[in-house]
């Protein structure tokens, strides 16, 4: 008997969200206008309908990818729905206004996502945390609090003042740590050029006089000669090491504990970094308390908010052992990853019930710390850099018009 068989055919894929633009009028007759990212027209006709929207228009709009979406972006918007909501502006007129006024597309798409589900009736925060990619768990619980006490807008503004202080402390860092990386490319490149270009024009007119050179011009060469036989080795090798290593620490836990580990370890920068990790967290667990938030709560989200992964471990055995009843000053003490000033000013903070105002007054205190370091540093690397450059791409330059100089006396 003859038998077919049948292909399995894969699996369908989800359907592919648009964005369309709709018009129609309310209960009230009032006429309404919006946008929803929907998989398709009956989709955004039945939600509007559910909604007690009579639709008289929708229209699909082209979406463009837009830039990405940066932690400025969402910390610029919460200040801005903050002030809105201050000023007693309704909340869906509140992103409406901040939807229109964005210049980047994809931020643009995901304020309308959580306006649409919040007007369908999810709270705020249950709207927030269905894009954890960009409202992180310190956000959303917040948020949460806020809604529960009625202080929303309090809350909100507390959250654009923290994520401001936060990105302000980190542009620091990056500006200390971006001089000198930016020098040591920009000294590669002129090194690269010199050995690939210069000095085996050098090299030509050197034996075109046919005397001998002197040992620096000979190793110079030699080097010169080894770069151009070898140049795509060297740059693929070059760029082989640091693909491999930004990708195996994205993805590796234990290279990031390393480097987390190592880092702190660092002369100068590693005490820099130490400061900011401090204030971040003071700042972040300040923030928390202050919103009404039980400490042992705020502890889980305070040790990732920290960005680095001993005080992550630190902030998890303090959590362990304030649930079992030990007070926050002797938990931190234990933990032995602290300053003293900070150990002393929590004891201070929970002896006089003011907590999360000795907290904020370490998190400025280690904020100013850091930009009066990230300031000697910048002043320190400065003649360290210039010395770097004199030597390296100066002593290329003196070991080439050694031979010169010879035949200048010998005429």
């Amino acid at each position: 008997m003859a038998t077919t068989t049948t292909a399995r055919r894969p699996a369908p894929t989800a359907s592919r969200e648009s964005l369309y633009s709709w018009e129609g009028k309310d209960k009230n007759g009032r006429i309404v206008r919006g946008e929803m990212r929907t998989t398709g027209e009956a989709v955004v006709q039945a939600t509007l309908r559910r909604q007690g929207v009579l639709v008289t228009k929708v229209k699909k709009q082209k979406m463009s990818r837009g830039h990405k979406i940066t932690e400025k972006d969402i910390a610029l918007f919460t200040r801005q729905l903050a002030t809105m909501m201050k000023s007693g502006v309704p909340l869906l007129q509140a992103f409406d206004i901040g939807i229109k006024g964005s210049g980047n597309p994809s931020l643009a798409r995901l304020l309308n996502d959580v306006r649409n589900d919040v007007e369908t009736g999810s709270s705020l925060s249950q709207a927030f945390s269905k894009h954890p990619a960009h409202f992180d768990k310190l956000f959303c619980n917040l948020v949460a609090a806020g809604e529960q006490a009625g202080i929303l807008d309090n809350l909100l503004d507390r959250i654009a003042t923290y994520k401001e202080k936060i990105l302000a402390i980190k542009s620091k860092i990056k500006s200390a740590l971006f001089y000198p990386i930016a020098v040591v490319v920009v000294a590669f490149v002129v090194i690269a050029v010199m050995m690939l270009f210069v000095i085996p024009e050098f090299k030509n007119v050197f034996t075109s006089f046919g005397a001998d050179l002197p040992a620096p011009t000979l190793l110079v060469i030699a080097m010169s000669d080894a770069f151009v036989a070898n140049w795509y080795l060297i740059f693929g090798a070059l760029i082989g090491i640091i693909l491999g290593i930004s990708a195996t620490y994205k993805r590796s836990t234990a290279m990031q504990i390393m480097v987390d580990r190592v880092v702190l370890q660092l002369p100068v920068v590693g005490d820099i970094i130490r400061k900011a990790t401090v204030a971040r967290w003071a700042r972040t667990l300040s923030t928390m308390f202050a919103a009404g938030v039980p400490l042992v709560e705020a502890l889980e989200s305070v040790g990732g908010a920290s960005g680095n992964y001993i005080y992550l471990t630190a902030t998890k055995q303090i959590q362990t052992e304030v649930s079992t009843g030990t007070s926050l000053t002797v938990s931190m003490q234990n933990a032995n990853v602290f300053p003293t000033m900070v150990v002393q000013m929590v004891a201070i903070g929970e002896e006089s019930g003011q907590l999360d105002s000795m907290l904020s007054k370490v998190a400025d205190f280690y904020e100013q710390e850091v930009d009066d370091a990230v300031a000697g540093l910048s002043t320190l690397l400065e003649p360290i850099i210039m010395v770097f450059l004199g030597v390296v791409i100066g002593g290329l330059v003196v070991a080439m018009y050694l031979p010169i100089f010879k035949l200048g006396q010998v005429v």
